[in-house]
């Protein structure tokens, strides 16, 4: 029997996340169907209304995905850092940068003693990585280059992206749902008409249900994702053992 190696591994990930977007996207068309179904439409009616729907949401959540990287360093508080003011974490990012064939992510520090690491940004070229400073004091180096290479196998494998269009996606059902549930306070004398009593409470369990729908499958797709990070990252620094003895000590 032949081992997977790391590489095997990365391709897969990478494969099986593929197949969870193309299901996540296919889910939030047939829910937004099933809800316009439930409030009275039928037929290409329900496919137009479906599809206003959606390219609103679009709109909506295309300024989410372009401003994602300076919410995120807005609400954590994260300031920027330049290289005189930590050379030897600049260092190492520049160097694992190198390696990973990406540029080097802008660095930001939070001042909280508690140990985390995150990057953000929509690519490579619009990226950060942020540190905070609990996690500087507790990590050793070759600790560091384990979770600075996590960080940038996210960026360059476009987990930071991937990981913003699912919210999105998420956001697009809560959406719908939130829509659906406020519309049967409206114009209940149309859907008495058109609309049958099944098709509302079916409407009703699917505007309950898919926004939780919606977060397991964020949930999957976000921990293929950590696993795959963890597999690039050790090809990065061949230290495996750096990252696992950092996960010991902020865990």
């Amino acid at each position: 029997m032949t081992v997977p190696t790391i590489y095997n591994q990365v391709d897969a990930n990478r494969r099986k996340t593929i197949v969870l977007m193309f299901g996540f996207s296919l889910f939030i068309v047939i829910v937004a169907y099933l809800l316009v179904m439930a409030f009275g439409y039928e037929g290409p009616g329900a496919l137009s209304v479906v599809g206003i729907i959606l390219i609103i949401s679009g709109f909506i959540n295309l300024g989410s995905y372009y401003w994602s990287d300076k919410l995120v360093l807005g609400m954590m508080v994260a300031k920027p850092i330049e290289k005189k003011d930590n050379p030897e974490l600049y260092r190492v990012v520049e160097n694992l940068a190198i390696a990973a064939g990406i540029p080097s992510p802008k660095i930001y520090m939070i001042d909280d003693l508690a140990p985390n690491a995150f990057a953000t940004g929509r690519d490579p070229s619009h990226s950060a990585i942020v540190f905070t400073t609990g996690l500087l004091n507790r990590l050793e180096k070759l600790e560091l280059e384990g979770v600075a290479a996590h960080e940038l196998s996210h960026i360059r494998n476009f987990d930071t992206r991937l990981m913003s269009i699912v919210v999105i996606l998420v956001g697009t059902v809560a959406l719908l749902a939130d829509i659906f549930l406020r519309s049967l306070w409206w114009g209940s004398g149309r859907r008495d008409r058109r609309g049958g009593g099944a098709m509302i409470i079916i409407g009703i369990l699917l505007a309950i249900l898919a926004p939780v729908a919606a977060q397991l499958i964020k949930l999957a797709i976000s921990r293929r994702r950590e696993f795959l990070a963890d597999s690039s990252g050790a090809l990065l620094t061949r230290h495996p053992e750096g990252l696992a003895s950092a996960l010991l000590k902020i865990s």
